[in-house]
């Protein structure tokens, strides 16, 4: 027998207590089997959903490559700013990769198609059917390409996109793409599941978990300090989307897109790179991002790592001072304070202050 109260806390059918602990909750999705066997899908919700009905806004965000989610601090910010806010464990990645499996191991983005519309799914189950709901996606690293691709394909389907440190271009730009592209794309035709060299030597790592003198803390298994292996089929299927990405996606809602001033692409640890991005090459990324669509707003902020939330505390609350202003002046003003900006009050009145949560000088969920 159960109380009313250990009621009210159960988690809703197909929710189970996520590792993150007390505020978070997960839940499998069963997903079609692809090139590479079966495979599940894994959302990840914040609690408890305090959302402003107002604006019927809901985000769902994506990691990058050997990635999962475990930034609290950005679903508090996403909370604070009247969201539900989701996290989606990809095939094969974090929560979602099974015994046996190749970690990340896809030879097609589009693949990730059914991962997105599965947690779209699970996603719209508690809300009223004639309560409008807007999706903002965000995506960080891979993650930025693979949302901005679906994006182009699903017109429509999203209200805003935030790429955090997007992969949009090759460290080597297009030159390098136009050389390495052949080569990967017959190997892959040849053996998807070949894994090729480690490439990773472990310095983002050594800037980001407090397991190395780092702030945060996380599962190394899922997000080991070399990464996982890339495989010619993955690394063949990022260079078709950045290929196809290079001629225009033409997505048509606001896109703000977060980078580093600089990058830190070095062969030996060198102490700048705790004030940089050590994956990508954020120059060639900030030009190709004005091929996503027709509305991209690019910040370019000074210190911060390649997963911008993960930057230490001021970096990261200029990040999030500019995500709130962006968000207030493209998705909440173009719909929930529509009227008011059409019109204006007689005496000027400045629009309200962004709300943004407290940052921490040092953060990490043990």
């Amino acid at each position: 027998m159960t109380s009313d109260d250990d009621d009210a806390a159960a988690p809703a059918p197909g929710w189970v207590p996520d590792v993150l602990g007390p505020g978070y909750e997960q839940r499998t999705l069963p997903l079609p089997a692809d090139d590479a066997g079966p495979a599940v899908a894994t959302l990840v919700r914040r609690l408890p959903v305090a959302e402003d009905p107002d604006l019927g806004l809901d985000v769902l965000y994506v990691h990058g490559w050997s990635d999962y989610f475990f930034q609290t601090e950005l679903a508090d910010f996403w909370g604070s700013q009247g969201a539900r806010f989701f996290a989606l464990d990809l095939r094969r990645y974090g929560r979602s990769l099974r015994p046996g499996q190749i970690p990340g191991f896809v030879t097609d983005l589009t693949t990730y198609d059914a991962d997105v519309a599965a947690a779209r799914a699970a996603m719209a189950e508690d809300v009223p059917p004639d309560r409008p709901r807007r999706l903002v996606l965000m995506g960080h690293s891979t993650g930025g390409l693979t949302l901005s691709l679906w994006a182009a394909r699903h017109p429509g389907e999203a209200t805003a996109l935030v790429l955090n440190s997007p992969w949009l271009e090759l460290q080597t730009r297009e030159v390098g793409r136009a050389v390495l592209e052949p080569m990967v794309q017959a190997d892959a035709r040849l053996n998807p599941a070949h894994r090729l060299p480690v490439v990773d030597r472990g310095f983002y790592t050594r800037v980001v978990s407090d397991a190395y003198g780092g702030e945060w803390h996380y599962d190394l298994t899922w997000r080991p300090e070399h990464g996982f292996r890339v495989t010619s089929g993955w690394l063949a299927a990022v260079l078709t989307g950045q290929a196809r990405l290079a001629r225009g996606l033409d997505v048509r809602v606001p896109a703000l897109v977060l980078l580093s001033t600089r990058s830190a692409l070095l062969p030996r640890w060198d102490p700048s790179m705790s004030r940089a991005d050590v994956a990508l090459d954020v120059e060639g990324v900030a030009r190709r991002a004005a091929d996503v669509g027709r509305h991209v707003t690019i910040v370019r902020i000074e210190d911060a790592l390649h997963d911008v939330v993960l930057s230490p505390a001021p970096v990261r609350r200029t990040a999030y001072e500019a995500m709130a202003q962006w968000l207030a002046g493209t998705v909440t003003l173009g719909h929930a304070a529509v009227a008011t900006a059409r019109a204006p009050h007689p005496h000027g009145s400045a629009p309200a202050r962004p709300r943004l949560p407290d940052v921490p000088e040092r953060h990490g969920r043990r």
